[in-house]
């Protein structure tokens, strides 16, 4: 049985974060360490590419500057990680965009689905002005978004049904992130939403907790989860990008050459990791069916038609207007 580790209380993490195992940006013989957490495995492409930004930083900086990173949860869930980087106490997190919602509102956008047309869409949503205006938002949460990694797209996985059409996931228990929005489009499709956190989810599925999940092919491989899970649709729903963010309080402490810098080092990790994305789908999309999972692709008109008139309530919102902004983008 696969043990998980407990989340971390909220005084332990304090005392952690306050004592000296955790400074978010220090000063070692005249070089700046900045302090970066997450909650994926260290084989997930995204940390990689922090590994390589981390590289590419000390390069740039000729050694004066350095990320130090704890991946794994080791800092906490998402939420933890956020609130530290709010505050100063930790530099830079990854956080998915979903969850990111209940600090910025603009970020439900991500969890809306069916918004891309196609992967070529996708990345020229990002890296174009609707793009930047969204990757800008977060300042109002006193956090600057630094760029974009790419997360594919998120499909349903379960136990021990197949999805086909919506209908086969009619009031089962699906697992979302922390996010309303998720939890209205897996209401849409006939589901149960029920938001759980992404440490807590294993046990969740193996002892019945949730009849399954929804997430791209390379976190449910290297999740584990198709240990218990044996069908994946890949009806590909929402694609919902991390975000690298960064406490605006340290950005602001940096010179201007080294902000350069490290939003140089930022750049080259975002295109060093969507390189890695596309094998690392293929690999774990190969290992998950030679584990004996049933991996289909159903027909999508069915789901599209499905969370319709939750895409068509947000017309007339601000919400509304960002979707509008990012159909146009050719």
């Amino acid at each position: 049985m696969r043990k998980i580790s407990s989340r971390i209380p909220a005084l332990a993490l304090a005392l952690a974060v306050s004592g000296t195992m955790l400074s978010s940006c220090s000063r070692h013989d005249d070089t700046i360490v900045l302090k970066l957490a997450h909650v994926l495995d260290t084989g997930h492409s995204v940390h990689q590419g922090m590994v390589y930004m981390a590289e590419q930083l000390d390069h740039y900086s000729d050694g004066t500057m350095r990320i130090d990173i704890y991946p794994s949860g080791q800092l906490g869930a998402e939420r933890d990680t956020v609130e530290l980087v709010q505050i100063g106490s930790l530099a830079m997190t990854k956080v998915s965009a979903a969850p990111l919602e209940a600090f910025v509102p603009a970020m439900q956008v991500f969890s809306i689905p069916y918004v891309f047309r196609d992967r070529d869409h996708y990345f020229k949503a990002l890296d174009s002005a609707i793009g930047k205006e969204l990757l800008a938002s977060v300042e109002v949460a006193r956090l600057r978004g630094m760029g974009y990694y790419d997360s594919g797209s998120r499909s349903i996985y379960m136990v021990d049904t197949p999805v086909e059409t919506p209908a086969d996931i009619d009031g089962m228990k699906i697992r979302v992130m922390k996010s309303q929005t998720a939890v209205k489009m897996v209401a849409a499709l006939g589901g149960s939403a029920t938001p759980i956190s992404w440490g807590e989810l294993y046990t969740a599925l193996q002892q019945g907790v949730v009849d399954g999940a929804e997430n791209n092919p390379p976190s449910f491989y290297l999740s584990g989860h198709y240990e218990v899970c044996k069908y994946y649709a890949l009806n590909e729903h929402t694609s919902v990008p991390d975000m690298l963010l960064m406490s605006s309080r340290i950005w602001n402490s940096l010179d201007a050459q080294q902000q350069e810098w490290l939003q140089m080092a930022v750049d080259d990790s975002v295109a060093y990791q969507r390189e890695l994305w596309r094998a690392s789908t293929d690999e774990a999309l190969a290992a998950v069916r030679e584990a004996g999972v049933t991996v289909t692709y159903p027909d999508k008109q069915p789901f599209m038609a499905a969370v319709q008139e939750m895409k068509a309530s947000y017309d007339g919102t601000e919400i509304g207007r960002l979707l509008k902004a990012i159909e146009a983008v050719e």
